[in-house]
């Protein structure tokens, strides 16, 4: 094969078509798949062709298969999971990364990719009110942020027990306690899991699923030997933020590291309205966040953010004669899992670079506001009940006894208009509403509290 550039030309437009109209038709159409896996498979081709197909076929073929089976999670009426849009600036950033394929691994490599991200990272700081000299790295989601910020955690909490984790390894090293809420994400256990530091220690939790420092006071009484903390900002159901003046203070009483998992609600901190549930986290020591979610970046922008540079340092890390380091400053894959990656925070740059910082401000608050017109909405329908204090973009509702709320979701997911997900909270069935979408409206409100009245009719 001959490459020529003007090759990218047809493609190309014909991707930004069907871009295009995914994007208006997403938002104005259904929110669920119009067909299933089977029958996007029946559309194409099963056995890999022998000869080249034009590309611009490619696209083509690939997006008339592939389109009816996919998710609106864009729409303005998508409240399912914790899943964000994608703001213009964003998108066609990320357009340009993938033209660009940079690997940021390194700043002498790719000083334009590595400069947008540092700026990115300086601008993150600023505007959530942590520490300006916090070491940051783009890595794929929220799950990963935790992995990062809790692998920087062990191998500082081994150390200072006097633990060489990087010559002995885990086998026969102090045990690491790691404390965690009853009702934390999952996305905690599954880190402590591929860290090999297993289950956490469970602390007790109030009605709205926060920490209670009493009873963190108790479990942090019993440790002997290193430990971890970890704090939620963003309650996966009530949208509660853990009390991390009290909480952060008694864990570094006990030399604790502590660990905030804020993969959509860190970014409270950006609005004055919202900044008081965010008191007290700047002590933490390493903080996790989702750009995809509350900033609505594309995916895959998941931000670790870590107050200790060397025990990231030391637990990312690593040297080859090949690569040319940087003398003065970390490099990315310094900070990461991945040696080899794309330049995720470019798409982080350009949302901030587009909203400003009042922009940031609104849409964080507008999140906010549409939670609560949903909340309002909700208590309004016979035999429905909010069941969380509303103070951030999570709702929770009951419709009754737990099948008459599952009975309610199947109705509301098969209507189409909306989605919310079903879950299970603190021993009950709920409807569980996650605003996340800068395009949701008071339209989008509306239509979907028509859809969930007609499910409760």
């Amino acid at each position: 094969m001959s490459f020529h550039a003007d090759d990218f030309d047809l493609p190309l437009e014909h991707a930004a078509a069907r871009a295009r109209s995914w994007l208006r038709d997403e938002a104005d159409g259904p929110v669920p798949p119009a067909t299933g896996i089977d029958d996007v498979l029946a559309r194409m081709v099963s056995v890999l062709p022998e000869s080249p197909t034009d590309a611009t076929q490619v696209v083509d073929e690939l997006a008339d298969a592939v389109e009816p089976g996919l998710m609106s999670m864009g729409s303005g009426r998508f409240f399912g999971w914790v899943i964000g849009g994608t703001l213009p600036a964003a998108l066609a950033a990320d357009w340009l990364v993938s033209a660009w394929d940079q690997n940021s691994a390194l700043r002498f490599a790719t000083p334009g990719a590595v400069a947008v991200e540092e700026v990115a990272a300086s601008w993150i700081l600023d505007l959530l009110g942590l520490p300006g000299d916090c070491e940051v790295g783009f890595v794929t989601g929220a799950q990963m942020a935790n992995f990062t910020c809790l692998a920087a955690a062990r191998q500082q909490v081994l150390t200072a027990a006097g633990w060489d984790l990087d010559a002995r390894g885990l086998t026969g090293a102090p045990r690491v306690t790691v404390l965690a809420s009853e009702d934390r994400h999952a996305t905690v256990d599954l880190a402590l899991r591929y860290l090999g530091l297993g289950a956490p220690t469970l602390v007790a939790v109030d009605e709205q699923g926060r920490i209670r420092p009493d009873a963190l006071q108790r479990a942090l009484s019993d440790v002997d030997g290193p430990a971890i903390l970890c704090l939620a900002a963003g309650n996966l159901h009530s949208g509660a933020f853990d009390a991390f003046d009290e909480c952060i203070a008694l864990a570094h009483e006990q030399g604790a590291w502590v660990h905030v998992d804020g993969a959509f609600g860190l970014w409270a901190a950006a609005t004055r309205a919202l900044r008081h549930l965010m008191a007290g986290c700047a002590d933490a020591d390493s903080w996790a966040t989702d750009a995809h979610k509350t900033l609505n970046t594309p995916y895959d922008c998941g931000i670790a953010i870590v107050r200790h540079a060397a025990p990231l340092h030391a637990a990312m890390g690593t040297t080859a004669s090949y690569l040319i380091t940087a003398e003065t400053r970390s490099d990315p894959f310094q900070r990461v899992p991945e040696f080899s990656r794309r330049a995720r925070g470019i798409p982080v740059w350009a949302a901030l670079r587009s909203l400003g910082r009042s922009g940031v401000a609104d849409l964080v608050d507008g999140l906010a506001l549409r939670a609560r017109q949903l909340a309002e909405g909700i208590d309004a329908i016979p035999g429905a009940t909010v069941v969380n204090d509303v103070v951030y973009t999570q709702v929770c509702a009951t419709f009754g006894d737990d099948e008459r709320t599952r009975e309610v979701t199947a109705r509301l997911l098969a209507d189409g208009v909306a989605w919310m997900s079903g879950s299970r909270w603190l021993g009950r069935d709920v409807l569980r509403v996650s605003v996340s979408n800068w395009s949701t409206d008071d339209a989008d409100v509306e239509l979907s509290l028509d859809a969930l009245r007609r499910a409760a009719g």
